[in-house]
């Protein structure tokens, strides 16, 4: 299994490229006739649609072809095996209120992990045509060319991303403290709504950093690669490795990583 994966997992990721691109073209066919009516409310502020729904249907019944030996831990829980050494980490659709009011930017998002390690990550950004990638021990790609992380090594020389929580809000005053610090210091926040989009925006240098609490596995897998092969770091709240499954995710590149993660860390750390 280890030989396969070093001999082909740039091959494995030409394939899956394919697959998102297909499923954004879904998608983007989908947005010209949709109604809000076919919106679906899974809790306050969390939306899905018909749209999600057979995004990750199509994504799921492509990548089981392509890698038949792979479970699935998908945002829809359209799969359903989860036990498998090998997995898709699929999010159909990240960005689902942005698509359902016509605004960008909205993304699939797709990652194989092995064990707990991420292997291949692919974010493509539907309203740009913006496809970024990576596999182990490869380099960032965006379209096909190279991309790093940008070498700004001050929150001074910083553009910094964030997301709002939409269901669990323990650390709002922590994220206000840690607001209220970037507002002051840095070159600006924002505010894109597609946790996918924000890390590749970091792994191409169009922002130097990005922090999010409330989070799931989908939305950060995939980008959580590109951001390392493209030389930026990635840890928890606290430092850990926990970003995956703990909710909560801290991204920069290498040059201003430290400085970023101990202004997290002290307002939304422990």
């Amino acid at each position: 299994m280890k030989k396969f994966f070093v001999m082909n997992l740039e091959k494995l990721c030409t394939d899956v490229i394919g697959i998102v691109k297909d499923a954004g073209t879904f998608i983007a066919g989908e947005r010209k006739r949709f109604q809000l009516d076919a919106v679906e409310k899974k809790g306050k502020s969390d939306f899905v649609s018909y749209v999600d729904k057979g995004a990750e249907k199509q994504l799921v019944e492509k990548l089981r072809q392509l890698l038949p030996e792979a479970g699935f831990i998908t945002e829809e829980n359209t799969a359903g095996n989860h036990g498998e050494e090998l997995k898709w980490i699929i999010d159909p659709l990240d960005g689902t209120t942005n698509f359902i009011h016509g605004m960008p930017p909205y993304a699939v998002s797709v990652a194989l992990s092995r064990g707990n390690e991420i292997i291949l990550g692919v974010v493509y950004e539907i309203t740009q045509d913006e496809c970024f990638y990576a596999w182990k021990d490869s380099q960032a790609y965006l379209n096909g060319k190279v991309i790093r992380a940008s070498d700004a090594k001050t929150t001074e020389d910083a553009l910094i991303a964030t997301g709002f929580p939409y269901y669990n809000f323990k650390k709002l005053d922590g994220y206000m403290e840690a607001m209220n610090h970037f507002m002051q210091h840095s070159q600006g926040i924002r505010r894109l709504g597609s946790a996918a989009t924000d890390l590749a925006y970091v792994a191409s240098g169009r922002f130097e950093a990005f922090w999010e609490h409330a989070l799931h596995a989908w939305d950060v897998a995939a980008g959580v690669l590109i951001i390392k092969q493209a030389g930026g770091k990635v840890t928890d709240f606290n430092g850990g490795d926990n970003f995956l499954f703990g909710g909560e995710i801290v991204a920069a590149n290498g040059a201003y990583f430290e400085e970023f993660y101990d202004i997290v860390h002290q307002h939304l750390g422990n």
